[in-house]
C-alpha cells in the first residue's frame, strides 16, 4: 500500500505542470508564512494578544484561500471567492478590539491582522513584491512610528499605583477619584486587600509619562494617599 502511493505521488509530482504547480504554491504558502511570522514576530516581542503564530496562520490561511480560489474558480471566479476573505478576517479582528474604562484597545493588533491577511492574498496571487515590500512598510510603521509616539509622550500607559492608607478605604477611594476628575482620568482594576490591618488599595489609570508624574504628585498632596507608589504596564493600543 505505502509502496503504491509512494509511486503514485511520483508520478504525479513528474507531470510538469502538476509539479510546476505544486512548486509554485508551495513557495508562495512559503512566503506567506515568512511574511506574515515577520510582522507576528513584531506583535510578540510587544506582548500582544494576536502574535507570531496568529499572524503566520492568517497569511498562510489568506494565501491558501487565494490559491483555491484562483485554481478552482478561475480569474473571474476566483476573485470573487478570495473577496470573502475579507469579511471572515473582520471578525477575527473585531475578536481582538475590547473596549474599558482605560479606553479602547487592541486596535493596532485587528489592523495588523487585517494587513496580514492582505499579504497573505498577494503572496496567493504571486506578487510576491508586493507582499514583501507590504511587510516592510508596517514594520517600519510599527517601529518608527511607535517609537515616535513613545519619544513625543503621545503613548498612553496602564499606569499601577498602589497605596497603603490609616484612613477606609472607601475614604482613600473617594480622595483618588477627586484627583482623577481634575485630571479628566478614570480609574481601572480596582483591588482591595489588608496588610498588617491597613487597608491596601491598588488600581490603575491610562496616563502618558508624563501624566504619571503629574497624578503621582496630586495624589501624594492627600492626607490618606501620601506614601502611593506607581509603576508602568504595557502600552494602551
Amino acid at each position: 500500500m505505502e509502496h503504491a502511493l509512494t509511486s503514485l505521488w511520483s508520478s504525479w509530482i513528474a507531470q510538469p505542470a502538476l509539479g510546476q504547480l505544486f512548486s509554485r504554491i508551495m513557495v508562495e504558502l512559503l512566503v506567506a508564512a515568512v511574511l506574515g511570522g515577520a510582522i507576528g514576530l513584531e506583535r510578540e516581542l510587544k506582548h500582544r494578544p494576536a502574535g507570531l503564530r496568529t499572524h503566520m496562520f492568517i497569511c498562510i490561511g489568506a494565501a491558501m484561500f487565494t490559491v483555491l480560489s484562483l485554481e478552482l474558480g478561475g480569474a473571474t471566479e476566483g476573485t470573487r471567492i478570495a473577496s470573502q476573505i475579507i469579511p471572515g478576517i473582520g471578525f477575527i479582528g473585531a475578536g481582538s478590539i475590547l473596549r474599558g474604562k482605560t479606553g479602547v484597545t487592541g486596535l493596532t493588533t485587528a489592523a495588523t491582522i487585517f494587513v496580514a491577511a492582505s499579504i497573505g492574498m498577494a503572496c496567493g496571487a504571486g506578487f510576491y513584491w508586493l507582499a514583501v515590500f507590504a511587510t516592510l512598510l508596517i514594520l517600519l510603521a510599527l517601529r518608527v512610528l511607535g517609537w515616535m509616539e513613545g519619544r513625543l509622550d503621545w503613548k498612553p500607559l496602564q499606569v499601577d499605583y498602589s497605596v497603603v492608607t490609616d484612613k477606609t478605604a472607601q475614604e482613600a477611594i473617594e480622595e483618588v477619584n477627586h484627583v482623577l476628575e481634575a485630571q479628566d482620568k478614570e480609574l481601572s482594576r480596582l483591588r482591595l486587600s489588608k496588610v498588617d490591618g491597613k487597608d491596601h488599595v491598588t488600581f490603575s489609570v491610562a496616563a502618558t509619562r508624563s501624566e504619571r508624574q503629574e497624578l503621582l504628585d496630586a495624589f501624594r498632596q492627600c492626607e490618606g494617599l501620601r506614601n502611593v507608589q506607581s509603576t508602568s504596564g504595557p502600552e494602551i493600543e
